[in-house]
This record gives C-alpha cells, structure tokens and sequence, in this order.
C-alpha cells in the first residue's frame, strides 16, 4: 500500500484554499500544516495514503507532459460520489476535463470524472464498483 504522495505546489495558500475545499469530499481530513507544507489524511482513521503539499521553490508551471506526476486518481464508492465530487470541484473553479461517464476503454466497470486543480494537475474521481 502506498503511505503517503508529495506534491509540490507554486502557491501553497490557493493549494490550502481548493484542497481544503475539496478533499473532505473525497474522504480525507486535515492532517498538520506548517508556513511550507500541509497534508491531509484519510478520515475516520481509515487505512489509505496521506497527501502532503509543499510550497515550490522551482515554480515552472506544472505539466502532464513531462517526467512526473501524470495524474491523481482518488476512488470513491458509488457513481453518485463521482458526480457529486465533480460538481463541487467545478463549483471551487476547476476546470472540466471529462463529465462524469462510463470509460470503456478501461477494464469494467469504469465511471470516472476528471477535471484540473488551479495549478493544471489532473485530478481523477472513479469508481469502479457502486456499493
């Protein structure tokens, strides 16, 4: 199991602000936060991996294209946690990659969103099973 992804961010403040938004949407709560870093945890003490965020010091925007992150998938339990994650995030300013949709191209069954955060980094919302 993987414990714990590091991503760093050009401005830790807007990272603070959107991800502070999003993320207890997709089951994760406030972990610590220092003046260069924060992170957040799974919430209700459940098993998975911590997000911590550190402030830049190289602020080359960001790209899917080179060495790196390519995107970031969270999982969640039903379609209706995919839609319902989308809206949010396209109501905090994201912008809309893919509405929520069947992949068929992915192994079934496969019902994800994707959309980008303010510093042009996918973000992924799947499920791949309704419970």
């Amino acid at each position: 199991m993987l414990g714990h992804l590091g991503i760093n961010v050009p401005d830790l403040d807007v990272a603070r602000a959107y991800y502070g938004a999003l993320l207890p949407s997709l089951g994760f709560a406030p972990f610590f936060e220092h003046a260069d870093e924060l992170a957040y945890m799974p919430a209700g003490g459940k098993r998975g991996t911590f997000l911590f965020l550190y402030a830049a010091t190289d602020v080359t925007p960001y790209s899917k294209e080179r060495v790196g992150l390519q995107h970031l998938a969270f999982m969640v339990p039903n379609r209706r946690a995919v839609i319902e994650v989308h809206r949010l995030a396209l109501l905090i300013g994201s912008a809309e990659l893919h509405a929520p949709q069947v992949f068929p191209q992915y192994p079934p069954p496969y019902y994800a969103s994707f959309w980008s955060d303010p510093f042009g980094i996918t973000i992924e919302a799947v499920c791949h099973h309704d419970r």
